[in-house]
């Protein structure tokens, strides 16, 4: 005979306010600045493209694009590090597995960082050439 509360659904935990969810993401950012030397070196990047970007008053469509390339580089990052705490978490020992795990997700960061430096090239490299 079959388990009768086999296929029915296990309540949903009380929705938290939308407040506390922000604090806690927040507090995972912060986390990863603290944590990864990577992510704060992006942050210094960060600031000098959008230095670069309000001297060399690049045109609001740029804008949008050099913000989400520098967004994605910055969530690869976030999810790199939650990689790296849950394998972390998962085992100390080296695992070939996980070790693969953390390798895909720096990969992912790298991936980003690329394209978003290649994104900063072709739309303030032409421009810092003008001035020349």
């Amino acid at each position: 005979m079959s388990d009768p509360t086999a296929n029915t659904r296990r309540p949903s935990p009380p929705r938290r306010p939308w407040f506390e969810s922000v604090r806690d993401a927040l507090r995972g950012i912060g986390t990863m600045f603290r944590s990864q030397r990577n992510a704060r070196i992006q942050a210094v990047l960060f600031a000098c493209v959008i230095v670069a970007s309000l001297t060399l008053r690049i045109p609001p469509g740029d804008w949008a694009v050099v913000l989400l390339a520098s967004g994605m580089v910055f969530a690869a990052e976030a999810l790199n590090t939650a990689v790296e705490e849950l394998a972390n978490e998962v085992s100390r020992e080296i695992r070939p597995g996980l070790g693969r795990v953390k390798d895909l997700a720096a990969g992912a960061v790298l991936l980003a960082s690329m394209f978003a430096a290649a994104v900063g090239v072709a739309i303030l490299l032409p421009r810092l050439l003008s001035l020349v």
